[in-house]
């Protein structure tokens, strides 16, 4: 057998950084949107600046978990630590339950009791402004966590995301109320946020509770793996029991390789070596490969396909 754990001249850089940009947008949206709030009273306004509240608190679990995320193996986490990134999303998934469980109760309150909307222009320049941060912000935080693999950098990206277009639909209530006059529009409006902020929430905790379950590695990276064993082939190589597991940024992939048993052992451990150097070059990033060599001929090489051999 061989294993291998990437490459380990050149580690990535902490993904942490990006998390600090996270925290000093979530302080910054607040402020504007509590502003915001103030000087119009509107609850769709109140329910925007609750959501950005927690977007602090999930950046703030985000960053302690990436911390653990990115510590090395140790003799009791010989695998690593990465799952701790799931941690991470399932609770920023809980949390955005829990505001949008405060957002709809307040909005109940304003139905049953509506009041006017005041300095709504004002208002509305502070919503946007702080808007157009939280959108800057998801867009760096998206393109990096697609780039480094990490769900807690995406799952916070696309929380932001969901905020923005909260934003939008806060905005357009009170614009309609402005126009109409209709008061009950403005905590309508903020029973629609809650209700798209609980979709996001569950997604969140979905995502991440398939990522505890050791899903398989996304199909088109899958595909990937395929076409470099298919290379192979001509050289009389075989490849089975291709198995594949996500776990935070790592992915960890076992696959046996079937050479002719003329093959000496230094031959077939080179060939090891460059299907596991070929694997690394198509997928980039943190990636265990397990292989396991067996002899093309002896019949029992196809009678160890499954996970239990």
């Amino acid at each position: 057998m061989s294993y291998v754990t990437g490459d380990t001249a050149a580690q990535p850089r902490s993904l942490r950084r990006y998390v600090y940009l996270s925290i000093a947008a979530a302080i910054a949206t607040i402020g504007l949107k509590g502003l915001a709030y103030l000087l119009t009273g509107s609850v769709g306004l109140l329910s925007d600046a609750m959501e950005s509240l927690v977007n602090l608190v999930a950046a703030l679990l985000a960053f302690y978990l990436l911390t653990i995320a990115e510590r090395p193996p140790d003799d009791e986490h010989a695998y690593g630590h990465t799952k701790a990134e799931y941690f991470s999303s399932a609770a920023e998934g809980a949390l955005i339950l829990l505001a949008a469980y405060s957002i709809a109760s307040a909005a109940i309150e304003r139905i049953a009791h509506p009041q006017p909307l005041e300095n709504v222009g004002v208002g509305l320049v502070v919503s946007l402004g702080a808007s157009a941060i939280n959108f800057g912000v998801a867009r760096v935080l998206l393109q990096a966590g697609k780039r480094a693999n990490s769900i807690t950098l995406e799952a916070d990206a696309h929380h932001l995301m969901t905020d923005v277009w909260t934003s939008a639909g806060v905005i357009a209530g009170i614009f309609a109320v402005s126009l109409t006059g209709w008061l009950i529009l403005d905590p309508l409006i903020a029973l629609a946020v809650a209700a798209n902020i609980i979709w996001s929430g569950i997604q969140l905790m979905r995502r991440s509770a398939l990522g505890l379950l050791d899903s398989a590695i996304p199909q088109r990276e899958r595909d990937k793996i395929v076409e470099v064993l298919d290379r192979f082939t001509p050289q009389g190589v075989a490849s089975h029991s291709l198995l594949t597991r996500q776990a935070g940024q790592r992915r960890f992939i076992s696959v046996h390789i079937l050479v002719p048993g003329k093959w000496t052992v230094q031959r077939g451990h080179n060939m090891l070596e460059q299907v596991e150097r070929d694997i690394r070059s198509a997928l980039p990033g943190p990636t265990t490969i397990l292989t396991h060599l067996e002899p093309l001929e002896d019949p029992i090489s196809m009678e160890d396909m499954a996970i239990d051999r």
